[in-house]
């Protein structure tokens, strides 16, 4: 492969189109602030979104290089090229790219560090080692059934709260919610992500919920996580924030397409598509409901 290659590979083992799910909640909690009449601090959006962004692709690298080591990348894989199984980079290379992504997020923590105190901080260490123990060390929260509900903490509701946070230095029930409905479509990307690999993961222990319970119940986890972001809006509406409630609901189309599909299709190549879809359906919804606030 030539050098412009293996650059265009690496790029993509960072997985762009997944990478929705760092600016979403940066974006849609910036704008819950100038919604609530407080003011925000753009230098606050950027750091925050580069610490996110750096997070994210670590998280992905690392789980590039650990799941080829632990067998769950072969060639019989069905989803997209992993650069560590295609022999692009070795394990230990890729490791040691994604262990500079967090040391760079780190360094981009540090100015929110001195803005927000010790708080920003313990959520920038976990957020950190949350992401490096997703697939590696000794307690892999992928393969233990774990990584949909730490994408709804960390990629949800610390994300969301933790920007209103250094903007507001207030903790807000506002912030909560949004940051659930943020997370909660995350996390479709995943719960896509491990119905599609189901068979391979179940080869290698890795226990993900689809392995745990079965195709049907991830069709239901997928179509629950598709919509309840939408019945969350109730909330808006009766805390006044009708024009956020009622634009963001041009999403449900999209909720709705992921949900056939899923419903319609057996875990094959197909599902790399939807998994496109659903960083479509997070994208949407967190900048219509972005857009309301700011109305």
């Amino acid at each position: 492969m030539t050098s412009a290659g293996q650059i265009k590979s690496i790029l993509l083992a960072f997985r762009p189109k997944t990478l929705t799910a760092a600016l979403v909640p940066c974006v849609a909690g910036t704008a819950l602030v100038k919604a609530i009449g407080l003011s925000w601090d753009g230098w606050v959006l950027f750091y925050a979104l580069m610490a996110s962004f750096l997070i994210q692709i670590g998280t992905n690298l690392v789980n590039d290089a650990v799941d080829f080591k632990k067998g769950a990348d072969t060639e019989k894989r069905i989803g997209p090229q992993r650069i560590t199984q295609a022999g692009i980079l070795s394990a230990n290379q890729v490791m040691l790219l994604g262990s500079l992504c967090f040391l760079l997020a780190v360094l981009c923590g540090i100015p929110l560090v001195l803005k927000g105190g010790w708080v920003i901080v313990a959520i920038g260490i976990a957020s950190v080692l949350m992401g490096y123990s997703y697939t590696a060390g000794p307690f892999p929260l992928a393969y233990l059934g774990l990584g949909d509900l730490f994408v709804i903490i960390f990629f949800g509701l610390l994300a969301v709260m933790g920007i209103v946070f250094l903007n507001t230095g207030e903790w807000m029930a506002e912030a909560f919610v949004l940051g659930l409905q943020i997370g909660l479509h995350a996390t479709v990307l995943i719960a896509i992500n491990n119905l599609r690999d189901h068979s391979g993961d179940r080869l290698v222990n890795k226990k993900t919920l689809a392995v745990r319970f079965g195709v049907k119940f991830s069709r239901w986890e997928i179509a629950a996580l598709s919509f309840l972001p939408f019945v969350l809006n109730l909330y808006w509406w009766f805390e006044g924030y009708k024009i956020a409630a009622i634009v963001s609901l041009l999403a449900i189309p999209l909720a709705v397409k992921i949900t056939k599909n899923v419903f319609n299709t057996e875990p094959s190549p197909a599902y790399n598509k939807f998994l496109g879809q659903a960083a479509g359906l997070h994208l949407v919804f967190g900048l219509l409901i972005a857009l309301g606030f700011a109305f």
